[in-house]
């Protein structure tokens, strides 16, 4: 991704600023500085022509962007995509009716895309018996179903199916991130758990499927130093479509995570946003204002670019 932003003197001047310990030796002709922010790079030119690239590169776009109508509220904002294509048809999703009308053991994870709140992974078991009632339910287009749906509906699906639920809290999530733990070895480990669990209980089952996240050797690969790995895994992307295992297990990790996250929001006393945009970072200078900067560590996840954000923002308003 390549996102090109016209930026005014007084936020050149700022970029510069913030930079400075993140600039490579070797800058592009008619450039002032270009630097390593994480996954994205950013070239600054003199024209005033600030250019983002790699995966990141809309947020930190969209970061200098609020900048600049910060300082220059009467000037028009000129930022381009020079990656952005039209969307082209989605293609019609291949459902297999021999995995779909089977009886398997899914999971499925909710959580790892919002800077706030808990991971939770799912488990659940689903019997060939089970599958009319669960479609009855809406469980077959549980991607059509909003929070206040699945609030309403996963109560109903608890009482006959069987599952096991794991929360990894945030301030475990943050004990256990490092270089050599990246979020998706965490997510192996809690799938791995979950599964086992609920397998240990005894249910006959055709398929054990897992909402694909990586590659199977990439998966197995981060459970080398597990005891108990278990195996025999169908890799499936767009599993929730495909299963409606790896289907209830995305909605009772959704309805567990909803419940966790509005609990964390009233603790503080405070409406808390999903996702990790910018009233993400908004609602993050005010819980480090009220409680301290250190209360991130309970509530959010330290490694996602939202704590830069918020640390940069705090010294702003603090200057």
């Amino acid at each position: 991704m390549t996102i090109t932003l016209k930026v005014s003197e007084n936020t050149k001047e700022k970029m510069i600023e913030y930079f400075e310990d993140k600039k490579r030796e070797k800058t592009p002709p008619y450039a002032v500085f270009q630097a390593d922010d994480a996954d994205t790079v950013v070239t600054l030119y003199n024209s005033g022509k600030a250019v983002f690239q790699g995966v990141s590169a809309d947020i930190d776009a969209r970061m200098w962007k609020e900048m600049e109508q910060h300082l220059n509220p009467t000037k028009q904002v000129e930022m381009t995509n020079s990656d952005k294509k039209e969307k082209k048809e989605k293609k019609e999703i291949y459902i297999d009716p021999k995995i779909y009308y089977s009886s398997a053991i899914g999971s499925d994870e909710v959580g790892t895309g919002d800077y706030f709140g808990p991971i939770v992974v799912t488990s659940a078991y689903v019997s060939k018996e089970n599958i009319a009632k669960l479609e009855e339910l809406g469980v077959k287009d549980s991607k059509k179903l909003n929070d206040q749906k699945i609030m309403e509906i996963v109560p109903e699906i608890i009482k006959f199916i069987p599952y096991n639920s794991i929360i990894l809290t945030n301030k475990e999530y943050n004990e256990r991130y490092s270089d050599d733990i990246n979020m998706n070895k965490i997510k192996a480990l809690l799938h791995n758990r979950a599964l086992n669990n609920l397998k240990s209980q005894g249910y006959e089952y055709d398929y054990i499927i897992v909402d694909e996240f990586a590659k199977p050797y990439v998966y197995y690969n981060y459970l080398k130093t597990s005891s108990n790995v278990c195996r025999n895994i169908t890799f499936l992307t767009k599993g929730e479509d495909k299963s409606l295992a790896v289907a209830c297990a995305s909605l009772i990790s959704r309805y567990i995570f909803l419940k966790e996250f509005d609990k964390m929001g009233e603790s503080m006393g405070v409406f808390l946003p999903k996702g990790a945009s910018d009233t993400v970072d908004q609602m993050g200078v005010k819980i480090a204002k009220k409680y301290g900067i250190d209360k991130l560590s309970e509530v959010a996840k330290l490694n996602f670019k939202n704590t830069a954000k918020i640390k940069y923002l705090l010294e702003e308003k603090e200057s």
